[in-house]
């Protein structure tokens, strides 16, 4: 009987054994389950995209941006950029994207959300000056890393957050623009006895005309100012300022409006004559030249808020952008898609500087950066190697009825010393001096 009673604990502590085996097996094998996701995204960085998905800006401006986001970002994972970026990923690991539509009431709030919800590794993104100036403050406070890759006003850096430690904005901001629009006039021999301007009643459109305006007194100081109009921005109905312009018989007219509002004013104004009766001059232009064709009048002056587009110069980088994206999208990519190829391969070329993509890291090496993007060399040579600037250029539009293509003509490229601020000095009192210190071949 006792041998009985001892076979059975003998058979109980044997299945016990097991169970607790079992158990272990089940549990370890639950926690390297628990393991492998945490494993898979310390090979991977989240981004936070931001861009117009919907709303006016998303067909000319927001969705080329996101094209080129997923393009970009596919190349630089597979590493099938052409050199300097062949290698895979940003420091050897992937990018993990989110796409937010910036056209949203709670910016900021979509902003905390990506931070503190999605845990994104940075943010890149925002198209508009008004998103930016509400997010640069943000980023600052968050402590995240967060690259502006358009939004145009020099408030950002000159104004709002004037010792940034975590923003970047890796394009020009504005000011660029409007003194390479001067200058082309000049450069053109354009007829500037008098001159006008309808820009969006924002930062972007405010400081656009302010800088341009500037500019023209510096430039051509007989010149006299006709008219001002700042409509509401995504108005879409420009008749009562189209009619003071026509009123005042400018010269010259001065736009820096963009997206659906440029397209308008485009369509709405030549069909009223303004540009027979002045030369317009477009300085976000080459987002619309290929979408409207011939409904783009011949002559018009035509910007890119930088060397992009039709205006990006000739390099092996270039000519993989502009076919690897026309093969995917079935169009060739606007300034939207070059400023975010630009972004995307400046975050890359800091993370493979750096051997790493902790956050200081790549800001330490993002930090006065000089590198080749689609359009040319990029330098982070203002606000303390937190903004861009880079050279631009200037186009005339031409198109051809017969073929159907829209191109430019007597094209102007300006080095990026002669059409940006010199660090440490503000756009508006650097024009207001003259352009001191400007290098113009």
């Amino acid at each position: 009987m006792a041998s009985g009673k001892q076979a059975a604990r003998s058979s109980a502590i044997r299945k016990s054994r097991h169970i607790l085996m079992t158990a272990t097996t089940l549990g370890l094998a639950s926690v390297l389950a628990a393991a492998a996701p945490a494993q898979a995204e310390e090979g991977s960085v989240k981004i936070g995209f931001v861009t117009f998905l919907s709303g006016g800006a998303a067909g000319p401006f927001g969705v080329p941006a996101r094209n080129a986001a997923e393009l970009m970002i596919e190349a630089i994972n597979a590493g099938s950029v052409p050199a300097p970026y062949a290698s895979t990923g940003l420091a050897g690991k992937s990018i993990d994207p989110i796409f937010v539509d910036e056209n949203s009431k709670q910016k900021n709030a979509d902003y905390q959300k990506l931070v503190e919800k999605d845990e994104v590794d940075m943010v890149l993104g925002y198209i508009s000056s008004s998103s930016c100036k509400a997010i640069a403050p943000e980023a600052e406070k968050a402590q995240k890393l967060t690259i502006l890759f358009d939004c145009g006003t020099p408030q950002i850096f000159e104004e709002i957050v004037t010792d940034p430690q975590y923003t970047f904005r890796t394009g020009a901001h504005a000011t660029m623009d409007n003194v390479a629009a001067a200058r082309y006039l000049a450069d053109t021999g354009a007829k500037t006895g008098s001159y006008a301007g309808i820009n969006q009643n924002y930062a972007f459109g405010q400081d656009s005309w302010r800088d341009f305006s500037a500019s023209m007194a510096q430039i051509d100081s007989n010149a006299k100012i006709a008219a001002e109009q700042f409509p509401k921005i995504y108005a879409g109905q420009y008749g009562s300022e189209i009619s003071a312009l026509l009123t005042s018989k400018p010269d010259v007219v001065h736009s820096s409006f963009w997206g659906g509002d440029m397209e308008a004013f485009v369509i709405q104004g030549s069909a009223r004559g303004i540009f027979e009766r002045a030369k317009v001059v477009l300085t976000t232009g080459e987002t619309a030249m290929h979408r409207l064709g011939a409904q783009m009048p011949d002559g018009t002056i035509i910007g890119a808020r930088g060397p992009h587009g039709d205006l990006a110069p000739e390099s092996e980088l270039n000519d993989w952008f502009r076919k690897a994206y026309y093969d995917r999208f079935g169009t060739l990519p606007t300034y939207p898609s070059y400023k975010m190829a630009q972004a995307l391969l400046g975050v890359k070329a800091a993370a493979d500087k750096a051997g790493s993509t902790d956050q200081d890291a790549v800001i330490g090496a993002l930090k006065g950066l000089e590198w080749e993007g689609p359009s040319g060399k990029v330098s982070m040579a203002l606000a303390n190697g937190h903004q861009a600037i880079q050279g631009t250029a200037y186009g005339t539009y031409e198109f051809d009825k017969e073929t159907g293509k829209a191109s430019l003509v007597d094209i102007v490229r300006y080095d990026a010393e002669c059409v940006n601020p010199p660090a440490g000095m503000n756009s508006i009192d650097w024009i207001n001096s003259g352009f001191e210190g400007a290098k113009c071949d």
